[in-house]
Formats: structure tokens, sequence, C-alpha cells
């Protein structure tokens, strides 16, 4: 009598695969092919980067699962961002060791050993640790133990955006060495999110994860071709570059660790035009146009500043509309000034030129940064806006991210997908110029303008569906 020999995990991938009623594209077979050869060559340090959305938390899980039905004394540790992202992970490991059928024996005996983020299979040691635990990268990890250790997007956006937040992000994780047993397996997945990545290449000055063994799968392969043309055709991959930019598309989807200085904003790509707005009403509602196209929504942002006229930061009010299509109109870029010999003080001054171009341009909202001097500046604007008899709503707005991450986070996208559009006025301005000489890295880069605009195209503006009818005062943009 012959004993079967245990499948290896291309294998137990297929029989899941043909269980729900689906193929196993060749981008899967060639990450299970490399987690088996890392098995027999028992390689115990792993990184997996793969494209975002190309099912590598999916295939991970099974990888977790499939180490659990060869070995049910097997610990696993599941570290993220937070905890409920590793929690994500644990409950899609549950399901399959459920669903499995190479995977029943293993199945408890007592729901208590069955939690939300740990559970314990049918094992014959009685282990302290469960089988599989989940843990956020800020818990406390210190009394934990583990045969396998599973970084699973351990590196976001929020906790790597300075070098104090990547240095304590780099002593957590070294913090697993002492979690993991002797000839345990660590392994990495994720994509970059920063130019000073856990990621780094080997062959970088200081990469992290120095001799580990790595298997990168961008969505373009060398040729320029889609890694998986199933789901990623080349139509769908170009629109997902348009719609987030080439900075971010750069390093989740071709997994290259960028500079943020290698985005450049350039102002050709910014469709210009000199038609002003056309207000009109139908049947008794105010429609508001440009070019054509109906507008939904508008909104203004001002970044103020006190200084003398021509020194320290500018006080700049921009003003943008949107249409239905996606399309985004920087309609006026307004400097604004103040004479330090007036009677009335500069921040009346400027909320006065404020309110005038609000009404003008019909803004249904002026969002003010008050970070810093432009606290007490809402309640003024408001003042001033009820005297020129302006319907606007004054918004107050407190910037938290840092300013280069806002203004490349708000124009990438829409310069990428030709989205934005500028007035004439706007390139008589040195905005232009500013846009073009702007450089992330580079302190001393004039950037009032771009952090104006930043700040209109990341608001959130209200849109409501088109009534058949509206009441006496509401305005183009659909409220009152």
């Amino acid at each position: 009598m012959t004993t079967r020999m245990p499948p290896d995990f291309l294998e137990f991938v297929w029989v899941w695969n043909t269980l729900s009623g689906q193929r196993t594209p060749r981008l899967h077979r060639r990450i299970a092919g490399w987690f088996d050869a890392r098995s027999a060559a028992t390689d115990r340090r792993l990184l997996l980067m793969a494209f975002r959305g190309c099912g590598k938390s999916t295939l991970v899980g099974l990888w977790c699962a499939w180490n659990l039905q060869r070995d049910p004394e097997t610990r696993i540790l599941v570290l993220a961002a937070d905890h409920a992202l590793a929690a994500k992970m644990v409950s899609t490991v549950r399901r399959i060791l459920v669903r499995h059928p190479l995977c029943r024996a293993i199945l408890p005996q007592r729901q208590g050993d069955w939690a939300a983020d740990r559970f314990t299979v049918q094992r014959q040691g009685a282990l302290r640790d469960p089988s599989m635990l989940a843990a956020g990268i800020g818990g406390n990890i210190t009394g934990a133990r583990a045969d396998i250790i599973v970084c699973d997007d351990v590196e976001v956006a929020q906790n790597c955006d300075t070098p104090s937040k990547r240095e304590a992000l780099r002593e957590r994780l070294a913090e697993t060495e002492f979690v993991l047993t002797p000839g345990g397996t660590i392994l990495f997945v994720g994509t970059p999110h920063c130019a000073d990545t856990l990621y780094l290449p080997p062959d970088a000055e200081q990469p992290f994860l120095k001799g580990y063994h790595r298997l990168t799968l961008p969505v373009l392969t060398p040729e320029g071709c889609s890694a998986w043309p199933e789901r990623f055709p080349t139509e769908a991959i170009e629109a997902l570059r348009a719609r987030v930019g080439p900075l971010h598309f750069a390093r989740q989807m071709l997994l290259r660790p960028e500079q943020d200085g290698a985005a450049r904003l350039d102002p050709a790509l910014i469709v210009r035009y000199r038609e002003d707005t056309d207000y009109a009403e139908a049947s008794g509602r105010p429609i508001l146009s440009l070019l054509g196209k109906r507008l939904v929504s508008g909104v203004g942002f001002w970044d103020p500043a006190y200084g003398r006229p021509g020194q320290g930061d500018g006080s700049v009010l921009a003003a943008t509309y949107a249409d239905a299509e996606g399309n985004i109109y920087l309609h006026r870029l307004a400097y604004l000034t103040h004479d330090p010999g007036a009677e009335a003080d500069p921040a009346t001054q400027q909320c006065r030129q404020v309110a005038r171009l609000a009404r003008e341009l019909l803004l249904p909202a002026v969002r003010v940064e008050t970070n810093g001097l432009g606290r007490f500046l809402p309640a003024l604007l408001r003042r001033e806006l009820a005297r020129a008899g302006a319907a606007c709503t004054v918004v107050e707005h407190t910037s938290t991210r840092p300013k280069q991450e806002r203004i490349l986070g708000a124009l990438d996208p829409v310069l990428a997908a030709r989205r934005l559009h500028a007035h004439e006025s706007v390139f008589r301005t040195p905005f232009p110029a500013e846009m073009a000489a702007w450089r992330p890295a580079s302190p001393g880069s004039r950037d009032d303008a771009l952090d104006a605009l930043a700040g209109c195209l990341l608001a959130q503006p209200v849109r409501l569906p088109t009534l058949p009818s509206s009441p006496r005062g509401v305005g183009w943009h659909g409220t009152a």
C-alpha cells in the first residue's frame, strides 16, 4: 500500500479554484510555483511584491492554510498596519480551512478555538499560542511565539510619510526576530508607498530586507504587456494610470519606489479655455454651464496670508467648477493684496475681495484654511459676504496632511487624465511659472497657488441628483 505524498502548494491552489469554479491564471501559477520552490530550498526569508488587485492576499491565505494542513503544529502570526487588516487575513484562512477538502482533518472540535482574530486547528501539542493570530504593527507581540510570521501590508501611506514614522516602523518590525522560533519563516507581502520604502531593492544602499528571496510582479511585463490580461487589459491599465496619477501608479502597480521629486507638474497638461460661464433659468430652475456643459458643483479655496505685498507667502483664492463628466475648471485664481495705508485692516480688505469674487462667480461655498493666522477669518468673511449679497457658505478648513502630499495627491491624477481645465486669465498670473518650477523636495519652492488649487480639488462638494423642479431659493448647484 502506497502512501500519497502531501500536495504541493500549486496543487492545493488548483483544488481550491476548482471547488470555487475558477481557473488558475498564469500569474497565480507563477506565485504558487515560487512558494513551492522556496519551500523545497528551505528558504526562510521571503518577500512577495505584486501589483494591487492581483489576488496576492488570497494566495497568501491559501499558503497559510497549506502550511497548517501540512503541519498542524505550525503557529502563524499575521502582522499588518492595523489589527483589523490582520484579522481580515485570519478570517480568510478560516474560510479556506472550512471549505477546502484537504483541510477537514484539522478543523477544531470546539468552537471556542475559532475566534475572529485567532483560531487553533486540531493538533497534538498543547501549545500556548494559537495556530493563527492577528496583530497590528503597533500591538504588543512580545510574549508571542510563531513558526511563520506574515507581514501583510505593514507599510501604508499613513505610517511612512515622514522619516520618524519610517524609523518607528522599522523598529517595530525588528521585534519579529525575537518572536520567531529558530528555523522559522518570515514572509513580507506588500507594495511600496514611499521612496524610502521597506521594500528597497537589494542593490540599494541600505535595504531593510537584505538577503530576502524576492518575487516582484508588476502589472506590466518588461515588454509592456499586461501581467494578467484577462483581468487587467491594456485599456484598463491606462485608465487606472490616468485616475491615480503616474507617481502612485509607479509605486503601487509597477512596484517602483519613485521619489516624490520625480513627479513634475507640467502646465502643458492643462487644457486652456477662454469662455465664461453662462447662467440661465429653465422651468424656474437656475442652470450654470461652461463650454456647453452643465456644471454640477463649484467651490472656492482661500489660503490666506497677511504679509506686506510682494513679501512672504501669497494670499491666494482659487475658484473651480466641475461638470458631471469629472472635468475640473480652474476659472479664477486671485492673488489677493492689501493697501497698508488704507483705513480698513488687511484682513477686512482681503475678505471684501473674496466676497466680491464669490458673488461674481456664483460660488456656493468658500473654504478658508484656518491654520495659524486664518483662525478668525471665517466670521469676518461671513460678514463681508452678507454685505456683498453673496449667497455663499463659509467652510472652515484645517490642513493636517503635509503640503507636498496634498498637492501631489490632488493635481497628479487630474493632470495625467487631462481633466484639469483653466481659464486663460489664470495663465496671466504667476501660477504657470510656479507650477513648472515646483519641486516637492525643495523647501524654497513657491506653492501658494498650488496649495489653494489642491484645496479645491480635495474638497468634497455636495452633488444632488437632478430634480424635475426645484423650490424657490435653490441654486444652480442643486442646494439651497
